[in-house]
């Protein structure tokens, strides 16, 4: 099954330097994927991150991905005003 990831800031970089398209890539995944589970298998660190915007919603690492999903991974440091505007952080 496919999915579409978007991944920003440093994360861009880091999946650029290892050939991994991180814009509004079709990534092939198996079911019974978490996102945790494609964070690793980009190669990244769970702490490089933060959020995790699935279908424009901020949602766990731990949630499963079905078929279509549209995945955005976001690092730390994602300024405050936007980190209000997303939902990473409550007022």
């Amino acid at each position: 099954m496919y999915i579409i990831l978007n991944a920003f800031s440093f994360l861009r970089e880091k999946l650029k330097q290892k050939g991994i398209p991180y814009l509004d890539a079709q990534w092939r995944i198996n079911e019974q994927t978490r996102i945790c589970d494609l964070i690793d298998s980009l190669g990244l660190e769970q702490n490089e991150v933060e959020a995790v915007f699935l279908n424009h919603t901020v949602t766990s690492k731990e949630t499963l991905l079905k078929e279509g999903d549209r995945v955005a991974l976001l690092p730390p440091g994602t300024p405050g005003s936007y980190r209000l505007l997303s939902g990473l952080k409550e007022h």
